[in-house]
């Protein structure tokens, strides 16, 4: 008679790692599951969300494990913070948000871990070539390893018997021990560069996974100038899930409930303004307002509904003078749940609901147009063949957040040279381009093509197919 543990050892399985609610979006809410189970036979959720967020996922073969919280001892804090550090040190020359989020990193208090961070800036001002940063990273790793919630990752690893441990996001901090644990389990372990400016605006990723999956060969080529030893390891082009639900047909909605739901007018064009986060786009207050008022003062070339999706981030309240004053705006307000308010980072425990996902895909297919603060909405609507506009006011020398410097990130350097958006810096330019893509809505066209073929590596059709093949065949290996 087999035993369970030998029955499930003659299994293939995979196991997913989801962090928060944009990974629950792109491998739950696309097809990544349903192909997954056609190269695996079983699929185990390890979970930064709470357990009862997967309750619609559940199937035959699915499972899901709710990971304990890590929490990082002061030892453990200061390793990372020298690796992640030691990182932006190393590349803050070449890129403007590597150095920019340095900048942002140094703090301005006189509190103990203030003077400690500080006191990091110095090290790493001189020790952060890639032999260091390895070195810190080592020291990281022995100031866990022996953690009670370590022990626990492992235990949990270690009753799945997994062929691959794949993480859908590569940094959160407690994905290091996540990873520690794998490898001392002998699991190989995979990551997916979840975002198109993680490499050249961000820090050092959580771990030195053991293989890769990337949007393009942009991406891949990134990866091995930022993380060298990459060059000997496994890396895939497979494009991303993020963008999949766009051509799968339970997300689909007509054009007349598209109207009747956010109560436009048919017989108008629409405008759609998508907010980034309060973080990163601080003026998103201010360009709806300065919208609505041209479209007061009838300087548009004709008359349009104005729609505003604020950040599956936050809650909206940022907008509640603007709201007041301009009745005739429409406003979505993405359908992600809060599943956890106790948590060191809230904004990660929302997830959305699938008619989130159908509401997203009727904008980018029945608006006309879309503005908002270079964000990668602007590949959303390119999808879509609309034309875009990035209001980028803020000059740090004005009364407005500085967000032109974002123009200067290395990955939104490349949609300015590729002209396939507008760029305006000023009201001027502002009624200006929204005129011209109304009344010109395919001229970027072919500037857009090119962008998308450049940043999304391959088809959105049959990504969760290509993810899912590749990780069969990185467990092989």
């Amino acid at each position: 008679m087999q035993t369970n543990s030998s029955a499930k050892k003659s299994k293939h399985i995979l196991g997913l790692v989801i962090v928060d609610g944009v990974g629950y979006r792109n491998f739950l809410l696309s097809d990544f599951v349903n192909q997954s189970l056609n190269t695996f036979d079983e699929v185990v959720i390890f979970s930064g969300l709470p357990s009862e967020s997967f309750e619609m996922q559940e199937r035959a073969n699915v499972s899901i494990v709710e990971l304990p919280v890590f929490q990082e001892s002061g030892k453990t804090w200061f390793w990372r913070k020298a690796k992640e550090v030691a990182h932006m040190q190393l590349h803050k020359y070449n890129f403007a948000g590597i150095d920019y989020n340095l900048q942002k990193n140094y703090p301005i208090t006189k509190t103990k871990r203030a003077l400690i961070t500080k006191m990091i800036f110095r090290i790493t001002s001189v020790f952060h070539s890639e032999k260091w940063i390895n070195r810190f990273y080592r020291n990281q790793v022995s100031s866990f390893k022996k953690d009670e919630v370590t022990k626990v990752y492992s235990e949990l690893l270690k009753r799945e018997e997994l062929d691959l441990l794949f993480f859908t996001h590569q940094r959160p901090p407690y994905l290091a021990p996540l990873d520690y644990a794998a490898k001392k389990l002998g699991i190989k372990t995979c990551s997916f560069l979840f975002s198109w400016d993680n490499l050249p605006s961000k820090g050092r990723m959580a771990a030195p996974f053991d293989s890769f999956l990337v949007w393009s060969d942009l991406m891949k080529k990134e990866l091995h100038f930022f993380y060298p030893e990459t060059k000997k390891q496994p890396v895939e082009v497979v494009g991303t899930p993020q963008f999949e639900p766009y051509v799968l047909d339970r997300y689909t909605s007509s054009k007349e409930d598209f109207y009747h739901k956010f109560e436009l007018d048919p017989d108008l064009k629409t405008i759609c303004y998508s907010c980034g986060d309060a973080s990163t786009s601080k003026n998103d207050p201010f360009y709806i307002e300065v919208i609505a008022k041209l479209m007061e003062q009838n300087k548009l070339i004709e008359k349009v509904n104005f729609l505003v999706r604020t950040s599956p981030a936050e809650d909206g309240s940022r907008f509640k003078e603007v709201n007041k004053r301009f009745s005739f705006i429409k406003w979505n307000y993405p359908k992600w749940e809060l599943t956890r308010k106790d948590h060191p980072e809230p904004w990660s425990q929302r997830v959305p609901l699938p008619e989130d996902l159908k509401d997203l895909r009727s904008f980018l297919k029945y608006c006309n147009l879309n503005i908002n603060m270079c964000s990668t909405m602007s590949l959303d609507f390119m999808l879509f063949d609309k034309p875009v506009i990035n209001p980028t006011f803020g000059t740090g020398e004005n009364d407005l957040y500085d967000d032109q410097k974002y123009l200067r990130y290395s990955h939104y350097e490349r949609v300015l040279e590729s002209g396939a958006v507008a760029i305006v810096k000023n009201e001027e330019e502002l009624v200006r381009e929204i005129n011209f893509s109304l009344k010109n809505p395919e001229a970027r066209l072919k500037e857009q093509k090119e962008l998308l073929e450049l940043q999304i590596g391959k088809p959105l059709k049959g990504t969760s197919q290509r993810i899912a093949e590749n990780l069969n065949e990185f467990s092989k290996a």
